[in-house]
């Protein structure tokens, strides 16, 4: 019996083809019409209906980047299921370069929204109808804010054994089980009972090839685990990628000043250890900034300029913490090119930075 055609915004995709859906959203002050970009490749057998979204928050564009390179793969003809793939969710952000929409919300607050609300909660309610609602897993692709840096890591809500299972399966260093905050797209998802993970790697309005590949070989082992794309012969399973922290927490600067960084992002730091240095402008007062646990930098504050109360470490804790530095060695070794020939960094461009 062959399988159905898959609907979307009025859109037939019939089995065994692909195609790109303009899924209107709203309108300019200049009456131009705004469209959600969808590409759908709709498999011509059974299978998984996976969403990979990027650009929920508009400045946030390394998962742009990780889902055109996703989509070049070549295995895809060969599809088990639907991959649903939106690079800008966002698209005012997009346009503008900014996290968030016109009227200053941030649309990652705004689920499962109301067709009759604000501009985020109406946007969140098309999103969530035409797409969220016929979707299986969800893989949402993020970066740090903006002057912030995010080792490429995972947040899950590892209760569910299916987000779990893609959580690891994704390959990044870090998984962190992170609680679901009121709003979000992974709480609306995770409330109905869809696996959901987030990916964080990289920050706001950058481009990272280290990150990007780590997000391109992430999706798409996502997909072969979930028996979407092929597994090819003789491939041994590889050793553990990720590490689960118990807990996270960001350090902050005791006074206002420059900070001088220390501890280099993915590095294991001893409770006390010096993070950063933060000194008035003429080096007459200096102050150490040291972290209260022990854990991996997973996360940081790129700009020099702080104030106090300012949040400068990511630092995440783990139960084995020997454990979670072999997973950073191993991470650090395995950046290579992807599978569709995009050069990435021969050196970690991290390790290069604090030379």
């Amino acid at each position: 019996m062959a399988r159905a055609s898959f609907f979307i915004a009025g859109t037939e995709i019939k089995p065994g083809t692909r195609q790109t859906v303009e899924m209107p959203v709203a309108k300019l002050y200049t009456h131009t019409p705004l469209h959600i970009p969808v590409e759908v490749v709709h498999g011509r057998r059974e299978g998984p209906v996976l969403l990979v979204c990027a650009a929920l928050h508009g400045d946030e564009i390394n998962g742009v980047e990780i889902i055109r390179r996703v989509l070049r793969n070549a295995s895809l003809r060969h599809l088990r299921g639907t991959l649903i793939a939106v690079p800008i969710v966002n698209v005012f952000g997009f346009i503008h370069r900014t996290r968030y929409l016109p009227d200053r919300r941030d649309l990652n607050r705004c689920f499962p929204g109301s067709e009759t609300g604000t501009l985020g909660g109406r946007i969140a309610y098309l999103f969530r109808t035409q797409i969220m609602e016929n979707v299986t897993h969800i893989i949402d692709l993020h970066t740090g804010a903006i002057h912030r840096f995010n080792l490429p890591q995972i947040r899950a809500e590892l209760r569910n054994p299916e987000t779990a299972l893609i959580a690891e399966a994704f390959g990044a260093p870090i998984i962190l089980n992170a609680s679901l905050r009121e709003g979000t797209l992974r709480e609306y998802a995770d409330s109905k009972g869809i696996p959901v993970i987030t990916f964080e790697g990289g920050e706001a309005l950058r481009f990272d090839d280290v990150v990007i590949s780590s997000g391109v070989r992430g999706v798409n082992r996502v997909m072969r685990t979930l028996e979407m794309l092929p597994v090819k012969a003789g491939r041994s399973k590889p050793r553990k990628r990720s590490e689960v922290a118990a807990s996270s927490s960001w350090v902050r600067a005791d006074i206002d000043g420059i900070m001088r960084p220390i501890a280099r992002l993915g590095q294991r730091v001893r409770k006390g250890q010096k993070l950063a240095v933060v000194a008035d402008p003429f080096g007459e007062t200096e102050t150490a900034i040291t972290t209260p646990f022990s854990g991996i930098v997973v996360g940081m504050n790129n700009l020099p300029l702080v104030n106090e109360g300012e949040a400068i470490y990511h630092i995440a804790r783990f139960d084995e913490l020997a454990e979670a530095e072999k997973v950073m060695d191993y991470f650090r070794s395995s950046i290579e090119p992807d599978t569709n020939g995009e050069a990435v960094m021969p050196v970690h461009p991290w390790d290069e930075q604090q030379k």
